[in-house]
């Protein structure tokens, strides 16, 4: 991420701020090294000090006694997200004739409750159908946006971007949310000349329903979907590409006809094809998973790959689960993807009630997880909307509760969808006040390397009742978060921040107890923690 010149500045004038003298004794960690410390002036006999912890602004330098070592206590992390839907005005925008700032507002109110409520992760869905909600050469403005295909908002402006910025503002992940095949939804208005039903009508066939959809086994599908994913992970500071569960349509999209893909089925047995029809379509989206897994990282490597396929791979798996197999309607060998380690994290959608006869919510979540032989994040989708049980919140906070039994240390879940955390009342306040009762850090990606973080430095002055705390490090850019720990009579508290919060006033008693203790350390976009930095308050 990159540091505008207005939070340069910002840090600037913090650290500018601070007095000279300082009445706390700073017990320094671990800092780089400067070749050049400044030098105090008009001092003849200036104290020994740390010449890393000089104060970059004023060249001020903080006198240490020893270097400070202690245990900070584990940060909690999990996985908390919500899918925002813009497929038929589902979540946003509610409509698809507000103004750019009825838009935003929507926006904010969104993402300022999902921050509010201790998540840490936004799911946005901004392709729902071969049309775009951000910036495109590719394919045409959505009508879920505008009210018509192709027509930009007016005035004016990226919601994409603004998602981004502002979810990052307030310490949220931004995971994109992208359909492959769908060229055009029965809810998305007229096709009119600027839909890609028409740009590439040689690679769209129609559905019974009237839905029209790519043909996954086209070349030319596959690539144009590619160049769109490469564009936006290039263009787009986000955090991930995410894909759903409609890979080739369930059955009732086309009222139980077989899909409509003869011309390139022919063209495969021409040519010498000899796999099945069936297992000729999985091996087409098997590539094409495997493909875009790969041109992701090769783009970027800090923007991860996430699929949330249906809940059941195959009926029968585990023994005692049935119904729809997307092994053989969707043409979709999730467990594959899984096992070969083609996603960066995985969210089957187990929708059903926990006592389900026949999909069990414990049982496919184990089954999926002895699958997850690569050790990716395994993080089920929940139906936070309208699951069928007669007290939802108490069933999702269990949920919860389960799938941090069964996935230990890499839990977490997204939940369908946002709207279901404000449609019935009493679930977002049986989440905060239950599992979410604190803030959480994503779990880290191990697989994928990254560049080690730089230990921050630490600076600090007295401020009669508080102690004025502040932060930097030399590369911000691949800072994301940032981890206070303060210590009260000899108990660690944690707070999690935002990068754009760069000091901190601090109580030096609170309920009673006497500050003892500041320490920092920086997150990267991928959950990694820096080393930190300590002082003692004497």
């Amino acid at each position: 991420m990159k540091i505008s010149n207005l939070k340069v500045v910002y840090l600037l004038g913090v650290l500018a701020s601070f007095s000279t003298a300082c009445s706390v004794q700073n017990n320094v960690v671990k800092t780089p090294s400067t070749k050049n410390p400044t030098k105090p002036a008009n001092n003849t006999n200036p104290p020994k000090v740390n010449p890393a912890a000089t104060n970059p602004a004023t060249g001020t330098a903080a006198s240490t006694e020893d270097n400070f070592r202690t245990n900070l206590p584990e940060i909690k992390r999990e996985f908390r997200g919500a899918w925002i839907a813009s497929v038929a005005n589902i979540n946003w925008p509610s409509r698809n004739d507000l103004t750019v700032e009825q838009q935003k507002a929507e926006a904010i109110s969104m993402l300022d409750m999902l921050k509010d409520n201790n998540f840490n992760a936004a799911i946005f869905q901004i392709r729902p159908s071969a049309d775009a909600l951000y910036t495109s050469n590719i394919e045409p403005w959505s009508y879920f946006l505008t009210g018509e295909t192709g027509t930009a908002p007016s005035p004016n402006y990226d919601p994409l971007q603004f998602w981004i910025e502002e979810a990052h503002k307030r310490g949220l992940e931004l995971h994109v949310w992208l359909n492959p095949y769908r060229a055009h939804h029965t809810n998305g208005g007229a096709v009119n000349k600027l839909s890609m039903v028409n740009k590439l009508s040689d690679i769209v066939v129609r559905l019974k329903n009237g839905m029209y959809w790519f043909d996954p086994a086209n070349p030319k599908t596959q690539g144009h979907v590619s160049n769109i994913v490469k564009d936006i992970v290039k263009r787009y500071d986000i955090d991930a590409i995410h894909f759903d569960d409609y890979f080739y349509p369930y059955a009732t999209y086309n009222k139980g006809a077989d899909f409509p893909d003869n011309a390139s089925w022919n063209a495969y047995v021409s040519s010498g094809g000899t796999l099945s029809r069936a297992d000729w379509r999985r091996d087409n989206v098997n590539k094409f998973v495997e493909r875009i897994y790969k041109e992701i990282h090769a783009e970027k490597n800090n923007v991860r790959f996430g699929i949330s396929p249906f809940g059941i791979w195959k009926p029968g798996y585990p023994a005692g689960i049935v119904g729809s197999s997307q092994y053989d309607e969707l043409y979709a060998d999730a467990k594959l993807w899984l096992n070969k380690g083609w996603v960066d994290y995985f969210s089957p959608q187990l929708y059903w009630p926990i006592d389900s006869k026949g999909q069990s919510f414990e049982a496919l979540l184990s089954w999926w997880q002895s699958e997850n032989t690569m050790n990716r994040h395994l993080w089920p989708g929940l139906n936070t909307v309208e699951i069928k049980v007669s007290d939802r919140p108490t069933e999702i906070k269990n949920q919860i509760d389960i799938s941090r039994n069964i996935l230990k240390n890499d839990a977490g879940e997204i939940h369908w969808s946002i709207a279901g955390l404000t449609r019935n009342p009493n679930m977002l306040p049986a989440l905060k006040s239950g599992p979410y009762n604190e803030k959480a850090l994503v779990p880290k990606s191990p697989w994928i390397k990254a560049a080690p973080l730089q230990t921050p430095t630490l600076f600090i002055a007295d401020n009669g009742s508080f102690v004025q705390t502040s932060w930097s490090t030399k590369n911000a850019a691949d800072v994301f978060l940032w981890v206070l720990f303060t210590q009260y009579n000899g108990v660690w508290q944690t707070e999690i921040v935002t990068l754009d919060t760069l000091s901190k006033d601090i109580p030096k008693s609170k309920d009673g107890k006497k500050l003892n203790a500041v320490a920092i350390k920086a997150v990267d976009r991928l959950g990694n923690e820096s080393d930190y930095t300590a002082r003692r308050i004497k």
